[in-house]
């Protein structure tokens, strides 16, 4: 009887990256769309001081998949020398910067990177003009004319990777014990709020999609004669590509972040039209469109200097104990309480 793998070696390395790469956006699309998984909007309920369900399902998302993460990691399925986020230099400077600024962006904007990516499946237009501005912006602090300017700040204050591991300072399962108090308070949360069954369950899947990214690139990359990297979730970097990739080319380039934008958008797309929620909703003059621009534009160079959105570095890179995802998320949360406070309230 043929194996996985034999069957999977009549594909060339880049092919398995994209299919895997879809696989995992089409489930995180749905379940995102479904659970209402949404950073923005937990900071708003946590900065108002509303305990409401939007905390609860972020809390969901960020405590399974840090737990389950952690746990391909003591299973050895995981290596962290393998891991980009622990394995190069960071930026101290780069993750409370990029992620303050991030966090601004997505207050004005009204949605993270990912969240966006969702809506616009939705048929939401402010989500799509928002996103691309996103893109372009994050492309441009990569490598375009905003570039230096990340560089410069990025070298403002470094660390060398063996620094990088969170781990190697908390104490022995310190990381499950903490998954496992969020869960309690977002079980307890759910209880009290009656928040509907079907989204607290998308949220725990939503996590569990994150680590199921990590978990099949590093299958991917243990069996491989290329070079594999090994990575999940992440939408800065992989929806700037994404555009290039339509922009510069005839044929849209073959890898897992690529997947990833094409799996989400599809995902949240089809599980939208299934629900019946997809619905075109445009620019009004309640909504406005300069502080979409103005938030889009600090999210798009954030971004790449925190070395992700709020999934990629805050989530992804936090699973996997990465020191300056912790600190951009922390970044995020204090400057998008402060911007809701200064701009909304």
């Amino acid at each position: 009887m043929t194996s996985i793998r034999e069957w999977l070696e009549i594909y060339s390395t880049d092919q398995i990256s994209l299919f895997i790469g879809i696989f995992v956006g089409l489930l995180f699309g749905a379940l995102a769309q479904q659970s209402r998984f949404c950073l923005r909007a937990a900071t708003v309920e946590f900065w108002r001081g509303q305990a409401g369900g939007k905390l609860a399902i972020w809390l969901f998302t960020f405590a399974s998949a840090l737990m389950l993460t952690q746990w391909l990691i003591m299973g050895q399925v995981l290596d962290t020398e393998d891991i980009r986020q622990l394995a190069t230099t960071g930026s101290i400077s780069g993750a409370i910067i990029g992620g303050s600024l991030f966090g601004m962006g997505m207050i004005l904007a009204r949605g993270c990177a990912s969240r966006l990516l969702v809506l616009a499946a939705t048929g939401n237009q402010r989500a799509l003009i928002a996103g691309l501005i996103v893109t372009l912006v994050s492309q441009a602090s990569l490598r375009g004319g905003l570039s230096p300017a990340r560089q410069a700040a990025s070298s403002w204050w470094t660390i060398s990777p063996e620094q990088r591991n969170l781990a190697q300072y908390l104490p022995e399962y310190s990381a499950m014990i903490f998954a496992l108090l969020m869960l309690l308070v977002a079980t307890y949360m759910v209880r009290h709020l009656k928040i509907r069954t079907w989204h607290w369950l998308g949220a725990i899947g939503v996590g569990a999609v994150i680590s199921l990214g990590w978990g099949l690139t590093a299958w991917h990359a243990s069996w491989s004669f290329d070079i594999v990297a090994v990575k999940s979730v992440s939408f800065t970097g992989p929806s700037a590509d994404t555009l290039m990739g339509l922009i510069n080319s005839p044929h849209i380039p073959i890898t897992f972040d690529i997947g990833i934008v094409m799996g989400v958008f599809t995902g949240a797309l089809i599980a939208a039209l299934l629900a019946g929620e997809f619905k075109i909703q445009g620019f009004t003059e309640q909504t406005g469109l300069a502080r979409y621009i103005i938030g889009a534009t600090l999210m798009g160079f954030g971004g790449m200097l925190a070395g992700g959105c709020a999934v990629g570095a805050g989530i992804t890179g936090g699973a996997v104990l990465a020191l300056t995802a912790w600190l951009a998320l922390l970044a995020m949360w204090l400057s998008a309480g402060i911007t809701d406070f200064l701009i909304d309230r």
